[in-house]
């Protein structure tokens, strides 16, 4: 988006781009377009993203808002051109996402750092989990071809970039729509035979139950594919996950987890956990609980609960607002006693790093590491020997 309002000319301008993940993160979008309208007074404030896909209305209606534009629109640039987008006279410019069939590629070779750099390979989503409106404001399930994909790899290897990480709202659904239908894995193979000087290939968060023998394989036998998966378990109760409708068990989430760690044992593992599902009982919560030791969690990402207007879940019988917070904060506390163990598990080893701005980098295994020294350039590879643990991340020496 910046580089397409850049191209036109359109540099005097405020884009705020929405999140429609929970109610929460729409209040806050509002409360940024205000802040942004204080300190920017005169110039357009154009607002895009999830939140102004599913609603545009409720920001169009916003006196500090010049324009609504969709989650396809913000992908062209002819929209940014001002003849486009501030001389004409709908404010809402907004079609409908589920009949899109492209995802645009990212312009990669605008992307800054040389450290790490993010490669969107897939959009939208066409399952439909009883609590998520996101599918409403990404459209369905669409892939960028694997040539594509890895000419942008290229092109980021060839600018300096240690790590890609590929990313996607059901990145496991990458494929499905392409010719042959190839899995996840496909790509994930051809990217690290045809761009052999990528040094680490990461995914930032996969469905569980889409996990093919492949990426499988790749996961547990390649080196330069890093060791830490993020996985989307959203419970760990078997009855909450079938009234969420996601398609795994309790039962499945542990044997996948066990199965990679047994194959790889340095892996490591996240997954984002949701409290206070509607119909969520006491023991039902704590198999969420139980959960994070039983998969081997090691980050674990906690949701309180937030019924989203238009999905089957906000239609059940909610929880006490109190009860909800209570129950995240639980999972909260056992999530940082699961990441502390993870933390003393490296210290005293040597680990490689890769160094990111303000003295701070992380490990293949996703681990943070703060304190880096100075002299160490942002996008170096370096050797750490692992002395010690401080708020969630790792201090040590250099080699």
């Amino acid at each position: 988006m910046r580089d397409h309002a850049q191209a036109a000319g359109l540099t005097d301008a405020v884009f705020i781009n929405t999140c429609a993940v929970t109610s929460e993160a729409v209040r806050q979008a509002r409360q940024s377009i205000r802040r942004a309208r204080r300190e920017n007074p005169d110039v357009p404030i154009i607002v895009t993203g999830c939140a102004a896909q599913i609603n545009p209305k409720e920001f169009a209606e916003m006196p500090e808002v010049t324009r609504v534009i969709g989650n396809a629109e913000k992908m062209k640039a002819e929209t940014f051109k001002p003849a486009s987008l501030l001389d004409t006279p709908e404010r809402v410019l907004v079609d409908d996402i589920m009949t899109v069939r492209e995802t645009a590629g990212h312009l990669v070779d605008g992307i800054e750092g040389r450290a790490r750099a993010f490669v969107h390979v897939q959009n939208g989503c066409d399952h439909r989990c009883t609590f998520c409106i996101i599918p409403y404001g990404r459209g369905n399930s669409r892939s960028v071809p694997a040539g594509e994909v890895v000419d942008q790899v290229k092109r980021l290897v060839a600018s300096g970039h240690k790590e890609v990480v590929l990313t996607g709202v059901d990145l496991t659904s990458w494929g499905g729509d392409l010719p042959g239908h190839p899995p996840l894995g496909n790509l994930v193979s051809r990217i690290l035979k045809l761009v052999p000087d990528l040094p680490l290939l990461r995914l930032s968060s996969i469905d569980a139950i889409e996990m093919d023998p492949a990426l499988f394989e790749l996961a547990t036998s390649e080196p330069r594919f890093a060791p830490y998966l993020h996985l989307s378990l959203q419970h760990g109760d078997s009855m909450i996950l079938k009234r969420m409708k996601r398609r795994h068990s309790r039962e499945d989430a542990i044997e996948l987890t066990r199965r990679l760690k047994a194959a790889r044992p340095d892996i490591a593992f996240g997954a984002d956990i949701i409290a206070g599902f509607p119909t969520e009982t006491e023991e039902m919560f704590e198999n969420s609980v139980r959960l994070i030791e039983d998969c081997q969690l090691s980050f674990v990402h906690v949701f309180p609960f937030s019924p989203r207007e238009g999905t089957p879940a906000a239609r059940m019988p909610q929880l006490d607002r109190k009860l909800i917070k209570d129950r995240a904060a639980r999972l909260r506390d056992a999530g940082e006693a699961a990441l502390n163990a993870h933390l003393a598990r490296h210290v005293g080893q040597v680990r490689r790093v890769l160094a990111e701005n303000n003295g701070a980098g992380r490990l293949a295994d996703f681990t943070q590491v703060t304190d880096l020294p100075a002299h160490l350039q942002h996008g170096e590879f370096a050797e750490l020997e692992i002395t010690g643990q401080r708020e969630g991340r790792l201090t040590g020496k250099l080699i």
